[in-house]
């Protein structure tokens, strides 16, 4: 029997393989992390090789001494978005490391591409800003600084893709080239309306066309294995999103106004806009939602880039505890941050800021400060960071919003999801099982492979279990609001 769905969660620090039924629990589950190199400052790099091998290692971990493959009937595929591959199209060999999203050496070339009065054509087009976020500028940088890499695409000879894209090159034995619209909707190169390759941004950033994968929609058989040593030929891949829209449908946010929110790596707010897409006026992207049973739907979406990056940080780069999930106890053991505040602006500022040059600020120290104060205000900024984009939501949908699903697996914080709700005045609503990027690859797959007739079929397999409502009063909130604003612009200053 055909039965289950696989879900390969390729993040910015691993790569989580994961089982699924139809109803949304997880049978067998491995991550494999890999490793992240710093060349220079701002700059972020991944080795597409680690890449790989950590998908075929978590899909081994996950598969091994279990009898579920048979029952395989569709694979569903998301991704890290923005992060950008060139290889070559003979041998599927990379010809530079991938650039991640987080990455910040094109800075210089946005900030020109703004000076030269380009903002309104991209944000119109392609419902983005200039910002070295997206993988557009990333691309041109690879073509233009890899030796030899432009002469080589211009005659063909080479790919261009997302994690999503590569992937699938990779599964698929070299047979298929292809990205879904929610990826390609993050590269500064597609047309939102028109959900293609838009000729003018094509040639605004230097991209020859050749090295343009095809453009598919997010649930629907698009490729078959072939040729690996773990899964046996002729699976489909059925099911494709970027890591924030899977999330976005993995919740089941299917209504107009529905929002959710992914603390990982960064923090990703997502609203469900409906089928036409909507402009913002409040700093946040129009981007595709999804395109699946005939329906295309489009959503407003907030980046915060550095969420649980900062709690890594105070790990990795100030040893305040040897596990991530031991800030929650140490930040318990103060009642608040004391008025320390910290802007985790480590990568620059994202929503509703775009500030590429923003660097993290921590202020408000005294010689009573102590790392609980610290570990404190790191989960106060996250949070802050995250009402910023609620704000910003509201204000662009014309009402509040009201309840904001999560995931991710910060979201496990009591205390973070505590002081979001206490922060916003929203509802937070957290599901049992917080896979929900993976189960939205897997709900997806699941539609695009037939499993489910309708989305309102696929939806079931998301299932709420708790709900975090304000503590906090109105003056308590403007205040801890208005401490921020201030930090904020103090980072801001260059």
């Amino acid at each position: 029997m055909k039965d289950l769905l696989l879900a390969i969660d390729q993040g910015t620090t691993g790569t989580t393989s994961l089982v699924m039924d139809k109803s949304g629990a997880t049978l067998a589950r491995k991550t494999i992390e890999f490793a992240q190199h710093f060349p220079e400052p701002g700059w972020v790099e991944h080795d597409p090789e680690d890449i790989w091998h950590s998908v075929e290692q978590s899909l081994r971990g996950a598969l091994d001494g279990t009898n579920l493959l048979p029952r395989v009937a569709a694979i569903g595929i998301t991704n890290q978005r923005e992060t950008t591959l060139l290889w070559d199209r003979a041998t599927g060999k990379p010809v530079h490391r991938a650039i991640v999203w987080q990455d910040r050496r094109t800075a210089t070339r946005c900030e020109a591409l703004k000076r030269e009065g380009h903002l309104p054509k991209v944000q119109s087009t392609t419902g983005l800003v200039l910002d070295p976020y997206f993988s557009g500028t990333k691309l041109a940088w690879m073509l233009d600084n890899v030796s030899g890499a432009r002469a080589r695409a211009d005659k063909g000879e080479l790919a261009f893709g997302t994690i999503d894209s590569f992937l699938i090159h990779r599964l698929s034995g070299g047979a298929s080239h292809v990205t879904d619209v929610t990826n390609a909707s993050r590269t500064l190169l597609m047309s939102l309306k028109e959900l293609a390759w838009d000729d003018s941004m094509l040639s605004l950033f230097g991209i020859p066309r050749g090295v343009l994968p095809e453009i598919v929609p997010s649930a629907g058989v698009v490729a078959t294995t072939r040729g690996s040593s773990i899964l046996p030929d002729g699976i489909p891949i059925a099911g494709i999103a970027g890591d924030q829209q899977a999330a976005l449908f993995g919740q089941a946010c299917f209504a107009v106004g529905d929002a959710k929110c992914t603390y990982g790596t960064g923090a990703f707010a997502l609203a469900n806009v409906g089928s036409e897409p909507r402009a913002s006026h409040k700093g946040l992207l129009s981007t595709v939602a999804w395109k699946a049973g005939g329906e295309v739907a489009y959503a407003l979406e907030g980046s915060a880039f550095i969420a649980g990056a900062a709690v890594q940080w105070l790990r990795d780069g100030l040893g305040f505890f040897q596990s991530a999930a031991e800030i929650e106890t140490l930040a318990k053991s103060v009642a608040s941050a004391d008025g320390v505040v910290f802007v985790p602006a480590l990568s620059g500022l994202g929503t509703p800021h775009w500030d590429a040059h923003a660097r993290g600020l921590i202020s408000g120290i005294t010689r009573g400060t102590t790392r609980a104060h610290i570990a404190r205000a790191t989960l106060d900024g996250i949070a802050q960071q995250v009402a910023d984009l609620i704000e910003s939501m509201s204000s662009d949908l014309g009402r509040p919003v009201s309840k904001m699903r999560v995931d991710g697996g910060a979201a496990a914080n009591d205390l973070l999801m505590q002081i979001q709700a206490d922060l916003t005045g929203v509802a937070i609503e957290r599901p049992r099982e917080l896979e929900s990027t993976a189960r939205g690859a897997a709900m997806l797959a699941g539609v695009g492979a037939g499993l489910f007739a309708t989305l309102s079929d696929a939806a079931g397999m998301a299932r709420p279990e708790r709900t975090f409502t304000s503590n906090a009063g109105a003056s308590e909130r403007q205040k801890a609001r208005e401490a921020w604003g201030r930090a904020v612009a103090r980072a801001m200053l260059h």
